[in-house]
């Protein structure tokens, strides 16, 4: 049986967007068209869609497949950041739902967090592994640039109130918290929680990929005293709203990412391979080719 080829870069996009929930997709495309993509680890939440917005080349992932049918705990992390990879993304913007763990951080806001609290139990959560061992450095766990990018972008346009700064406590749900979790994470100073983008994160950096969380905060966790004022219909609703700004910022943020964003997320693996390259077993740099050939 002939060996599946995984590492062939198709150089589709330069951007990449991640939706979460309540975005499950991106209007404003231009001759998009669905890409379905093979990786070692399987197969993506979705198909990418890949088309021009803003005037530049982009790749759409509805993170938890279109009709939200994965959960947290269920999603192919792996496989998403590497499709990724594979269709030439240097830069994602990670789009997702979260709920607020301080008072300031109001519903409909958007929050850029700087820093992660892992609070996931077993997922995986690296590329390397079956002989192949890195230690990248992940201090600071999102692409500052592009992060700086977002929120001034922010600025310009109406209705849209963003956050720079924070950390985001990643749980494993898919439950929520309990209200002891709720008030032990505010202990801890954390400004929102959610299920899913420090996984991303680390995947990321592993790839040399630019990575920003867009945290889009749909209600207070439930250490608030009206928390259980709030609906279905009212996080819908809020779901919703959020999607329409996001979409404008992405749009906006999208035209003003260019080859001069650089940052050092794009040689992360320069002094993070531990294993001699000469023990290296072959099945897994060919596994790893995208990620890691230019290291060897």
């Amino acid at each position: 049986m002939a060996r599946k080829v995984y590492s062939e870069v198709t150089a589709a996009a330069n951007i990449g967007i991640i939706g979460g929930s309540g975005l499950y997709s991106m209007p404003g495309f231009e001759a998009h068209e669905e890409v379905a993509i093979e990786t070692p680890w399987g197969a993506p939440s979705d198909k990418y869609i890949v088309g021009t917005l803003a005037g530049k080349k982009v790749a759409f992932l509805a993170r938890h497949g279109r009709g939200h049918k994965f959960s947290p705990s269920e999603l192919n992390y792996r496989a998403n950041i590497y499709g990724m990879k594979k269709l030439g993304v240097k830069h994602i913007l990670s789009l997702s739902a979260v709920g607020s763990l301080k008072a300031e951080h109001e519903p409909l806001q958007f929050v850029l967090p700087d820093q992660f609290v892992d609070r996931t139990m077993g997922r995986a959560a690296t590329f390397f592994g079956e002989g192949i061992v890195a230690h990248i450095g992940f201090s600071d766990p999102v692409c500052n640039p592009l992060a700086d990018l977002v929120h001034e972008t922010s600025k310009s346009l109406d209705g849209i109130t963003v956050k720079q700064g924070g950390t985001y406590l990643c749980m494993e749900g898919p439950a929520f918290s309990t209200l002891a979790e709720s008030n032990l994470y505010r202990s801890w100073g954390m400004d929102v929680i959610g299920m899913t983008n420090l996984t991303e994160a680390k995947l990321a950096r592993e790839a040399e990929i630019c990575y920003c969380t867009v945290a889009m905060v749909t209600d207070y966790d439930c250490w608030h005293p009206e928390h259980d004022a709030v609906t279905v219909a009212d996080i819908i609703a809020n779901l919703t709203q959020n999607a329409e700004n996001a979409q404008k910022l992405v749009q906006a943020v999208v035209g003003k990412i260019g080859d001069d964003l650089q940052c050092k997320c794009h040689s992360a693996l320069k002094h993070a391979l531990i294993t001699s390259p000469s023990v290296m077993p072959e099945a897994t740099k060919q596994k790893l080719d995208i990620i890691i050939g230019k290291y060897l």
